[in-house]
């Protein structure tokens, strides 16, 4: 890529959460004419949609979390390692504009950007700001949010925090379109049981063990999906066979936004994609944030969407046979309620979100008063 054809640059690594947001707005960048760049680390392999065809560069990145002084040490080396990689790519760029989302991989992109003058934005998933864009927040230009609220934010960056919503992919925005799945007291109910994109063993435990308990008359009205890790879908298999229940298991599902289509209720963890998601499908869910994720973000995303009234949590220390037991039998015996949760689930469901994100860039990019794209931006990165 030569500077003639200046960029859009996203950085993003990691996790699923990270760069399912970052490969939304490159799809939408994309349609509005930015040509795109990428800068990421060598976690991420399986980059879709205009992501995919994007200028790609790979740096050192590392997370500094844990307490081994020496690990620490050995991840802020590969940081500074990857900041010099990164301003040596950025100078030969000359981006418009860089956009970070939190994780360590986007570190060193941004705060080479900041470094070299250039416009950044970061974008926070979750609703406690990470503590990659903890530290990179005072040295950007603008800081997107997921959610309306989000704490660690520090007051004097308040002034530049834009509410977008966390982009999803436009087959869950297209569920928000159709009507909640018919449902009747009495009725068949699908239940959709995932963990993550490796699964949750507490679910594969716990979940199972309890629907085999329910009153038969219960378990007869549930069709059960659930991503099971490789190693627990046998165990899974045969509690559910021992009490005659009809359950559809897997370790991976490629079709995930048609079975949310398809769901009543949902059992899941609290990650930031998964409420977006939720959200934007309109779906009842009972959460079961990870305990260990970093300074306890699950819990704060679940605690958003239960405050709305979209969906139920139980804490991953009380989730157990009795306290779901509990919450199934009073779901199953209610479609109101189900259907009631989802309605409160939807309403604060950001569907525009990609757009609104693509616009707060292109207006850190440069835009007139209505947020259209500035014409002669749009030629100069199409060069």
């Amino acid at each position: 890529m030569t500077a003639k054809r200046r960029a859009i640059v996203l950085s993003a690594g990691g996790t699923g959460g990270h760069v399912f947001p970052a490969q939304s707005l490159a799809d939408t960048l994309t349609k509005r004419g930015f040509p795109i760049a990428l800068i990421t680390d060598r976690r991420a392999t399986a980059l879709g949609g205009a992501l995919a065809n994007a200028e790609t560069y790979r740096i050192n990145a590392a997370g500094i979390s844990g307490r081994n002084l020496i690990r620490r040490g050995m991840a802020l080396a590969q940081l500074g390692f990857g900041y010099f990689q990164a301003k040596r790519i950025l100078a030969e760029i000359d981006p418009l504009a860089v956009v970070g989302f939190g994780s360590y991989a986007s570190v060193p992109a941004v705060f080479a950007a900041s470094a070299l003058g250039k416009k950044t934005v970061i974008h926070e998933q979750n609703a406690v700001l990470g503590r990659a864009n903890r530290f990179l927040a005072p040295r950007v230009t603008r800081i997107a949010t997921a959610f309306s609220a989000v704490a660690n934010l520090r007051d004097d960056d308040k002034g530049k925090t834009v509410f977008t919503g966390n982009p999803v992919r436009p087959e869950i925005v297209a569920i928000a379109s159709k009507p909640y799945p018919r449902l009747v007291d009495g009725g068949d109910i699908d239940l959709l049981v995932f963990g993550g994109s490796l699964g949750a063993a507490v679910f594969s435990k716990v979940v199972p063990e309890t629907i085999a308990a329910l009153p038969e008359a219960m378990r007869n009205r549930l069709r059960i999906t659930q991503q099971c890790r490789p190693e627990d879908l046998d165990a899974v298999r045969a509690v559910y066979a021992a009490s005659g229940v009809t359950a559809e298991l897997a370790s991976f599902y490629s079709d995930m936004p048609s079975r949310l289509a398809a769901a009543h209720l949902v059992i899941c963890r609290a990650g930031a994609s998964t409420i977006a998601e939720l959200t934007a499908a309109g779906r009842p869910a009972i959460l079961v944030p990870y305990p260990h994720a970093t300074d306890d973000h699950q819990m704060r995303n679940a605690e958003s969407i239960c405050d709305a009234g979209g969906a139920w949590m139980i804490p991953q220390h009380a989730f157990n046979r009795e306290s779901l037991s509990t919450r199934l039998t009073a779901l199953i015996a209610s479609a109101r309620t189900l259907q009631t949760t989802a309605l409160c689930a939807g309403r604060i469901g950001m569907r525009t979100a990609a757009e609104n994100l693509a616009n707060l860039v292109v207006e850190v990019v440069g835009t007139g008063k209505n947020g259209s794209s500035r014409p002669d931006i749009l030629r100069e990165a199409a060069r």
